[in-house]
């Protein structure tokens, strides 16, 4: 199972903080955003930051995911 976490404005887009994803073979983190998308456009329309396992990714990373992954979706974000 791949757990599936989002923080801020996409969590509130998808009504959701966290979903689990079934495992395949295979799967890679562009595979469940381009799946997510699909069901929450305006959600994914504000993801800047993509994390696997607690480090950042981006487009090139297509490595396959393990099962038991996390996964986070994020939009940008600032602190004070």
């Amino acid at each position: 199972m791949i757990q599936v976490l989002f923080f801020g404005p996409v969590a509130e887009h998808v009504g959701a903080r966290q979903i689990e994803v079934d495992f395949r073979q295979g799967l890679r983190w562009q595979d469940i955003y381009d799946e997510l998308r699909t069901h929450y456009r305006e959600a994914f329309a504000l993801v800047c930051v993509v994390a696997v396992d607690g480090k950042r990714v981006d487009e090139q990373d297509d490595t396959p995911l393990a099962d038991g992954a996390e996964v986070v979706f994020m939009s940008a974000f600032s602190g004070g």
